[in-house]
């Protein structure tokens, strides 16, 4: 049985204890949260702690990390140093410097497991679309073109420390739109060129409530995405455009419900005969496993000492280097905020 700790007890915290409830190898032990007013005991016997220090005190095999950016990073690696297996929310911190601080650190702890918190990889409309993609039936992948936007930066009881640059590092690409561009570097590998225009002209905070940016891969395919925080009606869409057909995705399960049916349209194309109206078919999801499957993913690689294979640490660093690469590739945004290269 592993004995878990989690660090940072609001939303996503529940919900990853909900998951290691429910699993036969691990078990909360302990949780810390500054909400918090005293250290105690719940009723179950979980310990709660105001601090994360207090928290590492513990007795403990692992730790979950679902704490703010500027001290995820921080707490992620002082949990490798004391021994401990890391599963950390995204992101991995404020910047790619912070990811590259704890790499440094998981090197030196060749034992130890470190998962990072993409669960829109695992999503099962996600994970049909990649089995698609990779068996070659409708060709390669020529575009993507991805949506991703909620209505302000801040909503449903989330907490304002996501518009303080200093503490967040950036603002809805950094906080939502980062799935997206996770998603691309999935089906469709490395993006090498970027141009972006970045804004924060709605609600003027000094972190990003839009960002736009075309990108191209070193095989030619081009990935298009918005990301926003000016979207009224909360929206998940991805085309994906390939040789012999269409992979869209439409809609997201969420804990807030917000963002519609997830759902996959597969279209297959007829050049000689469809006249630009192909064949269609609609798959519709009505569960969401991804954080369940993400937890035992992770205790898989723990228990049977396998390599983490969805989320490494060099999968948080490659999806951070290109988020920075199309704040970056702005320069007016680049100058104001002296955002330096991710590649140097």
């Amino acid at each position: 049985m592993l004995k878990v700790g989690i660090a940072g007890y609001g939303i996503v915290g529940k919900r990853r204890r909900a998951c290691i409830d429910k699993h036969s190898k691990m078990e909360v032990v302990a949780v810390c949260d500054q909400a918090f007013s005293e250290d105690g005991i719940f009723s179950d016997g979980v310990a709660f702690f105001q601090s994360y220090s207090s928290l590492l005190s513990q007795d403990l095999d692992v730790l979950l990390v679902c704490l703010s950016n500027d001290v995820a990073a921080e707490v992620t690696a002082e949990g490798l140093r004391r021994g401990l297996h890391v599963f950390c929310e995204k992101p991995p911190g404020r910047n790619v410097q912070d990811i590259l601080g704890v790499i440094a650190v998981e090197k030196n702890c060749p034992s130890l497991k470190l998962m990072y918190g993409f669960n829109h990889r695992h999503h099962d409309s996600v994970k049909d679309a990649l089995q698609i993609i990779k068996s070659g039936e409708l060709g390669n992948i020529i575009n993507l073109r991805g949506v991703y936007g909620k209505s302000k930066l801040v909503t449903f009881n989330q907490s304002d420390w996501r518009t303080k640059r200093d503490l967040a590092g950036g603002g809805v690409l950094l906080d939502q739109g980062i799935h997206m561009v996770d998603l691309m570097r999935l089906f469709a590998g490395e993006f090498n060129e970027v141009y972006s225009f970045i804004s924060s002209g709605y609600w003027g905070y000094e972190v990003e409530d839009n960002a736009y940016a075309i990108m191209r891969g070193e095989t030619g395919v081009i990935g298009m995405i918005n990301s926003s925080a000016t979207q009224w009606r909360h929206r998940f869409n991805l085309d994906i455009n390939l040789e012999k057909g269409s992979l869209i995705l439409g809609g997201i399960l969420s804990g807030t419900k917000s963002y519609g049916a997830e759902t996959l349209t597969i279209v297959k194309v007829d050049h000689d005969n469809d006249n630009g109206d192909p064949e269609e078919t609609l798959i519709k999801y009505n569960k969401d496993p991804s954080w369940k499957e993400e937890i035992d993913l992770f205790c898989d690689s723990i228990l049977l000492d396998k390599n983490v294979s969805n989320g490494s640490s060099q999968d948080a660093l490659k999806t951070m280097r290109l988020v920075y690469e199309i704040y970056y590739a702005d320069p007016i945004w680049r100058d104001k905020y002296k955002i330096e290269n991710p590649n140097t």
